[in-house]
C-alpha cells in the first residue's frame, strides 16, 4: 500500500496495538508482525525502520521468544521497547538481569542525559511508565546510557555504532506524556520517515485496489447499520458504484430506527442498491423460550447466515462479499501472511458466508484502526450521526434483553435505551463516552408509584470510557444527568420503577451484560 512503512515485531505485548497507534499518529503507515520473520523477509518488505515490542517473558528464560538476530546486521533502525530493548541487548553482547531490586511498575521519575536523538526536544525530567522485573544490568561498552530513573540506570540506550535504540519504559500509553515526542523522533530523525500516510491518500490507493481486483463484477456489501460496515459500503460505493448490492437483514433486534437510518444513509443519500429484508418474525420466533446468552448467540448467527444467503441468491453475477474487517480484528486473528498465526476471523454478520457462497473477500478497512474508519467515513460523506455512533454488539439487544427475548421486552428495553441516548446527546456526554446503553433485567421488585405499590421491572445503565476497549472504566457520569435519565425513564417507560448504574469496570467486568 505505501513505501514508507515501520514494522513492529510483536513478542506478546499488552500495548502492541496501542505502538502501532501512536506510529499511525506520526501519519507514519506500519504493520505488527511475527516476532520471528526472518531478516531475509524484512529485507523484502522493505521497511523504514523496526520497533521490538515489549512481552511478558524474560529474555533469559527457556523457550522465551527470540527475533532474527541478523535484523541487527540490516542497517534499519531499530527501537526495542521494555522486552525489546532488553533482547537488542542481550543479541549484541549485553547482560540482563533480574531482582527485587531492578523491578519497576507504574510511574517513575526519567532524568535525560543525553537530549539528542531520542530525547530532542524533551524535558530534562518527565514521568514515564514502567513495567519490566527485569533490565540490562551491563550494556557490555556497545551501548551508551540516554535517559535513567532511580532505579534503573540503563532507562533507555543507543549503540555507538549502529542504528539501535531501547526503552525500558513505555513510550505509547497515555501514562508517559511526552512519549509521543520519543516516538516521533525515532520516525522522524533516525527512520528519516516523512509523514506522508494521509486518510486521503490511503481512500485513492483504496479504491484503485478495488476497482482492480473486482473488475466487472458485482460486489455483496452486508450492512449491520454500524461504522464498520457503512464504512465499508461507502468506500466500495466510490469505487464501482452500481456493481455494489447492500444487503442489511432486519432482525428486530435493532435500535430505535436503526431501518430507517440504514435507508436514507444508503438509498436515499448514496443511491445504492439497498436490499432490505424484514426477518423481525423469524428471528424472535427461533428466540422464543431460550435464555442461555451462548444459546442466543448462536441461534441468531445461524438464522442470520440463512437469510443472508436467501437474499444473495437474488444477486446476479455476485463474485465478491465485502466485509468490514478491522486491523484489530486482523492482528487478534492472525489474518496477516506475517502476523502471528493463520486464519482469517471473519466478521461477526457474515461469518461462514464466503465459503458457503464461493464468494472472494474484499475487506478494504483491513489495515485500519476504529479512529481512522471513522475520519475515512467523514471524508467520504457519511453523515456524522453514523460515523459517531457508539459500537453495538452483532447479536443487538438480544445481548441487552437478559433472559428470555420477547417483543414486549425489546420494546422496553428500546425505549429506555433512546431515552438515556438522547439525554447524552443533549448534555455533551455522548461524545465523551465510548460506549453507553442499557440492560433490561431479569428481575422485579416493589416500587411504589401514584397511590399504589408496583412490582416492576429494573434497567441498568452503562456507559464506560476507553481508548481501545480490551479495558474500559465506568464513564462519572454527573448525577443530575443520571437523575434526569431516570426520572425519564421511570414516568415514561411502562413497566420500570426502578434504574440502576453500573459502575464496574473491564476488567473484571466485560462491557456488555452477556
Amino acid at each position: 500500500m505505501t513505501q514508507e512503512q515501520v514494522l513492529i515485531l510483536d513478542f506478546g505485548s499488552q500495548f502492541g496495538q496501542l505502538i502501532a497507534r501512536r506510529v499511525r499518529e506520526q501519519n507514519v503507515f506500519c504493520q505488527i508482525v511475527r516476532h520471528d520473520l526472518s531478516a531475509d523477509r524484512i529485507r523484502e518488505l522493505n521497511p523504514k525502520g523496526i520497533i521490538l515490542s515489549g512481552g511478558p517473558a524474560s529474555v533469559y528464560e527457556p523457550g522465551a521468544p527470540h527475533c532474527d538476530p541478523k535484523i541487527f546486521d540490516l542497517g534499519i533502525p531499530v527501537l526495542g521497547i521494555c522486552y525489546g530493548m532488553q533482547l537488542a541487548c542481550q543479541a549484541l553482547g549485553g547482560k540482563v538481569g533480574g531482582g527485587s531490586h531492578t523491578r519497576e511498575y507504574g510511574r517513575a521519575t526519567l532524568t535525560v542525559t543525553d537530549a539528542n536523538s531520542l530525547f530532542r526536544a524533551y524535558p530534562p525530567e518527565s514521568t514515564v511508565w514502567m513495567s519490566h522485573g527485569d533490565q540490562v544490568q551491563d550494556a557490555a561498552g556497545e551501548f551508551v546510557a540516554l535517559a535513567s530513573t532511580d532505579t534503573c540506570p540503563n532507562a533507555a540506550v543507543k549503540h555507538r555504532t549502529r542504528p539501535i535504540f531501547g526503552l525500558q519504559f513505555h513510550p505509547e500509553v497515555a501514562h508517559t506524556p511526552h512519549g509521543g515526542q520519543v516516538l516521533a523522533n525515532f520516525l522522524r530523525d533516525v527512520c528519516g520517515c516523512t509523514g506522508q500516510w494521509k486518510m486521503q491518500a490511503f481512500i485513492d490507493e483504496t479504491v484503485a485496489g478495488i476497482r482492480a481486483k473486482v473488475g466487472k463484477n458485482r460486489v455483496i456489501c452486508g450492512l449491520s447499520g454500524g461504522v464498520d460496515s457503512s464504512v465499508c459500503a461507502a468506500l466500495l460505493l466510490k469505487a464501482i458504484g452500481p456493481q455494489v448490492a447492500c444487503i442489511y437483514v432486519d432482525n428486530g433486534l435493532m435500535r430505535e430506527g436503526e431501518t430507517e437510518v440504514v435507508r436514507h444513509t444508503f438509498r436515499d443519500w448514496f443511491k445504492a442498491d439497498l436490499h432490505v429484508v424484514d426477518a423481525k418474525d423469524r428471528f424472535l420466533s427461533e428466540l422464543a423460550g431460550v435464555t442461555d446468552p451462548q444459546q442466543k448467540r448462536k441461534i441468531i448467527g445461524k438464522v442470520f447466515i440463512d437469510v443472508f444467503k436467501h437474499e444473495a441468491k437474488s444477486i446476479a453475477d455476485a463474485k465478491f462479499l465485502a466485509q468490514g474487517t478491522l486491523y484489530p480484528d486482523v492482528i487478534e486473528s492472525g489474518g496477516s501472511v506475517d502476523g502471528p498465526a493463520a486464519t482469517i476471523k471473519l466478521h461477526h454478520n457474515v461469518g461462514g458466508l464466503p465459503a458457503e457462497l464461493g464468494f472472494d473477500l474484499v475487506e478494504p478497512l483491513r489495515d485500519l484502526f476504529k479512529d481512522e474508519v471513522r475520519r475515512i467515513g467523514l471524508d467520504l460523506g457519511l453523515p456524522e450521526k453514523v460515523v459517531g455512533r457508539h459500537p453495538f454488539p452483532g447479536p443487538g439487544l438480544a445481548v441487552r434483553c437478559l433472559g428470555e427475548v420477547t417483543e414486549a421486552k425489546l420494546a422496553t428495553l428500546r425505549k429506555a435505551d433512546t431515552i438515556f441516548l438522547e439525554e447524552l446527546h443533549k448534555s455533551g456526554w455522548y461524545k465523551k463516552t465510548s460506549q453507553a446503553f442499557a440492560v433490561l433485567l431479569p428481575v422485579q421488585s416493589v416500587g411504589v408509584m401514584g397511590d399504589g405499590r408496583t412490582y416492576e421491572n429494573a434497567i441498568c445503565l452503562r456507559c464506560v470510557q476507553t481508548d481501545d476497549f480490551m479495558t474500559a472504566d465506568w464513564s462519572r457520569l454527573p448525577e443530575d444527568l443520571l437523575a434526569r435519565v431516570a426520572t425519564a425513564i421511570i414516568n415514561k417507560v411502562k413497566g420500570i420503577n426502578r434504574v440502576v448504574y453500573d459502575i464496574s469496570s473491564k476488567p473484571p467486568a466485560t462491557i456488555e451484560w452477556e
